[in-house]
């Protein structure tokens, strides 16, 4: 019936047998916090994080210039000036006239 004490007692382990319910715990928290991290992100990488929120971070100077000539804030002369020096630095390629 003493079977233990016959073993030679339960051994060094016993002292940790009361630590495992917070592993279990800190397992679990690491768990949940790697999966609402991963789901808030939509499965991507965290380079990719902000472009699926909302696009590019800055958009590029052409399509500022595009939306103030569709507002009405720049004149039609001012927006084929300032086009085509930015199709100098940027490059446009064979996108059409304005936006």
């Amino acid at each position: 019936m003493n079977v233990l004490a016959h073993s030679g007692g339960p051994g060094p382990w016993i002292p940790l047998f009361p630590l495992l319910p917070l592993f279990w715990a800190a397992v679990v928290v690491v768990g949940i916090t790697l999966l609402r991290r991963t789901a808030r992100r939509g499965h991507r990488g965290p380079w990719q994080a902000r472009a699926a929120q909302g696009g590019p971070a800055e958009p590029s100077p052409i399509a500022l210039l595009g939306r103030r000539f569709a507002a009405g804030e720049i004149e039609e002369d001012e927006y084929w000036r300032r086009i085509s020096v930015l199709d100098e630095q940027f490059g446009r390629g064979s996108k059409g006239g304005p936006a």
